[in-house]
């Protein structure tokens, strides 16, 4: 018995045909449910309350119009075979097809790239800022306009085209954006189908996870530090530039007050730092424009990085929480909350589980949700791959067909209200696939999504990706049904100009079978071999390359990761040192729970900003990577500082080889190879040479040529 909304009815009159009430009112609800959707996660990445609304509209219609292809699509596709399930007037959907893709068109390529560059610019006013975004843009237009004019080229080249009219004009623009489009979306879309699966089966095994998370750590450490510095170097600037400010006009004077006003630090802390910042010895307003933006971005950095440093945190107490409620089976995340307690999160005061059932919920259920999440998202990946290689050729051995189409050559209509849910679940996986791999590419910049303070710029940025990536997935999804796709309103509308040119055409045919080349990619770790022999690999953020630190020893491993938690957990990080506050005069704070079963439990420290560039990271990480030994040990010997040159270039020359490691094939060589007894070495074994190499003995034979002392273990730098 099939769904069926409204009064059955053959689409060949629809255009006259009455409409259902039922399904209006659905898609209507459907839609109010979708904006909904996008405005909680518009709370979760900006603050609604302070965004501006010409930047909270804009960013809000490019997130809610691609998200209703979503509901669009299988609307569309049953409202061509037949009235099963929810339908629409042909004519209506064209209206709604033109009203969608002309704003997405819009936000994509003219409004939001400007007012990104708007709201990123540095100027006062409101003209100087619109003077920057047509120059930042200026480029990007004319590269697009460049383009454009190849394409032209092109149709006037063709035998039967002619450029004469707007229509012809229009197809020429729609069809390079869908080109473009669908590229980008076909590369993304064939990394997030591997990359999603793998990423939840890994996760499932939690001592893995803590793992990775904790050789992540220095990492976002590193970039961390970074940002603190260079922040605080530009509030150096800062400092100067209120030192001179007597002789410039009152509108400057207030300008430099404004940046000020934003500080972190106090005025007393940056006096070392503004004496030797470079100011030039004419401030113009120019000046004043680049130094307001580079502020911006340093504070986004900044309030980016710890965002992620503050997520890393939690996870590894979460996840070591875990691992320690095995014996006890007792497991409590968190102080119990009193029920009407306002700090605590909703789902925290309702929560009806105990330790027991909490310590069972995450410890065995999560996980194995997790593996059948990740066998399901496999399984739909694959089926994708291959509908994508199967439809120019035999489109009935398409997977996604055979579960939309589920009454071929019925007179009521070939797609119903379970094929419509079908098509909504493939085109959200594909959406998805395409919009995570965005994160793990890191060719973007500085841009990021920060919970509650992502920056304006950036968010405006992937709320263009979005609407750009959307509408050619839309499109490249209903090609999976040659018998259909024809008769559709989207094909009317977008299908036809497409297919103008032999060109495109033949690009929408057999382009997307390219998918196998990122797919291989992200399935054989290309990424990490291109990484491993030339360095260009960081281009995609794979987080679970086995090549990073195998050992787990050496600068950048997991044992350097986890000391550095446990330093963060214990109150000893290198940020708690300088009590630096928020321009809203409250200290930085990492909301980490007390763990019951943690032995770690202590108050968390305060971030702030480091004391300067005299915090040098090889000196962070060689004390992270002697923690267990001597922590709190002060400097050295004041003889060290009497050697001679060949004595301290000799201890660098040992530092190097000491801290670096050493790669598993140079390892293997080493094997079966007795170490003379005059280097000094006791070992008797390979691995134990290994050991004493890294520094378990310095002190005797070629060390001794070398000028060295028995150090422990420990690096001198």
């Amino acid at each position: 018995m099939a769904f069926t909304f409204g009064k059955p009815k053959m689409m060949t009159d629809l255009g006259t045909a009455s409409t259902s009430v039922t399904s209006d009112i659905s898609a209507c609800l459907l839609f109010i449910g979708i904006c909904c959707l996008v405005l909680a996660i518009l709370r979760r990445f900006l603050p609604l309350r302070t965004t501006p609304v010409y930047l909270l509209v804009p960013v809000f219609l490019a997130l809610a119009l691609p998200t209703s292809i979503v509901l669009l699509v299988p609307i569309d596709l049953a409202s061509s075979s037949g009235s099963r399930g929810l339908w629409l007037p042909k004519d209506v959907l064209i209206v709604i097809w033109r009203i969608l893709y002309w704003l997405c068109f819009a936000l994509t390529w003219v409004i939001l790239p400007l007012l990104g560059e708007y709201v990123d610019s540095g100027d006062r006013s409101p003209k100087g800022r619109i003077k920057y975004a047509l120059r930042s843009n200026a480029r990007y237009q004319l590269t697009v306009i460049g383009c454009c004019t190849i394409g032209l080229i092109y149709f006037m080249l063709q035998p039967g085209l002619r450029v004469r009219s707007f229509e012809s004009l229009k197809a020429l623009i729609m069809a390079l954006a869908y080109c473009w489009g669908l590229v980008l979306a076909i590369y993304l879309m064939g990394h997030g189908l591997v990359a999603i699966p793998r990423r939840l089966f890994r996760r499932a095994n939690i001592g893995e996870n803590l793992r990775r998370v904790q050789a992540s750590a220095p990492r976002v450490h590193d970039k961390l530090t970074d940002a603190f510095q260079d922040l605080e170097q530009v509030e150096a600037t800062i400092v100067q530039l209120r030192r001179r400010k007597s002789n410039l006009p009152a509108e400057m004077q207030d300008w430099i007050e404004e940046l000020a006003d934003t500080m972190s630090l106090p005025e007393s802390r940056l006096q070392t730092q503004a004496n030797a910042s470079e100011v030039p010895a004419v401030l113009t307003e120019s000046y004043l424009a680049n130094f307001t933006r580079t502020v911006s971005r340093a504070r986004h950095r900044k309030a980016r990085f710890i965002d992620a440093w503050d997520s890393l945190i939690k996870d590894a107490v979460r996840l070591q929480a875990i691992l320690d409620s095995t014996a006890s089976q007792q497991l409590v995340l968190g102080p119990p909350s009193p029920p009407f307690s306002r700090g605590a999160p909703l789902y925290k005061r309702l929560s009806p589980l105990t330790p027991y059932t909490r310590h069972l919920t995450y410890a065995y259920i999560v996980p194995f949700i997790q593996r059948f999440c990740g066998f399901i998202f496999s399984v739909a990946g694959a089926c994708i791959v291959w509908s994508e290689l199967v439809k120019t050729g035999n489109s009935r051995l398409s997977v996604i067909s055979l579960t939309v189409v589920h009454h071929p050559g019925s007179e009521a209509g070939e797609v119903g209200f379970a094929g419509q849910v079908m098509a909504s679940a493939w085109i959200l996986y594909m959406c998805a696939a395409a919009l995570t791999s965005i994160n793990d590419a890191k060719v973007w910049g500085n841009r990021a999504l920060v919970r509650r303070n992502t920056y304006g710029e950036s968010g405006c940025w992937y709320a263009s990706q979005i609407a750009k990536l959307t509408v050619p997935l839309a499109y490249n999804f209903l090609t999976f049904f040659p018998s259909l796709y024809g008769q559709t309103s989207y094909f009317q509308f977008l299908g036809r100009l497409i297919n103008l040119s032999p060109l495109g055409k033949q690009f929408d045919r057999f382009f997307p079978v390219f998918i196998l080349v990122p797919v291989c990619a992200t399935f054989f770790n290309l990424y990490g071999r291109v990484k491993r022999f030339s360095g260009f690999g960081e281009m995609v953020d794979d987080e679970d390359d086995e090549s990073q630190s195998v050992s787990g020893y050496g600068i950048g491993g997991w044992r350097e990761g986890r000391d550095l938690i446990d330093r963060e957990l214990s109150g000893h990080s290198t940020y708690s040192q300088s009590g630096a506050v928020n321009p809203s005069g409250n200290q930085r704070r990492i909301g980490l729970p007390s763990i019951a079963n943690n032995p770690s439990n202590r108050e968390p420290p305060s971030l702030s900003i480091p004391s300067g560039r005299s915090l040098d990271r090889a000196a962070s990480r060689a004390t992270s990577l002697t923690s267990g030994t001597s922590r709190e040990e002060p400097a050295r010997d004041a003889a060290d500082e009497d050697d001679g040159f060949m004595s301290e270039f000799a201890h660098r020359v040992r530092n190097t080889f000491d801290v670096t490691d050493r790669p598993r094939w140079m390892r293997k060589l080493s094997e079966g190879v007795k170490i003379p007894k005059w280097t000094g070495s006791t070992a008797d074994s390979p691995d134990e040479s290994e050991s004493a190499g890294q520094g378990g003995n310095s002190g005797g034979g070629l060390s001794r040529w070398l000028g060295g002392r028995p150090s422990e273990g420990r690096v001198r730098l």
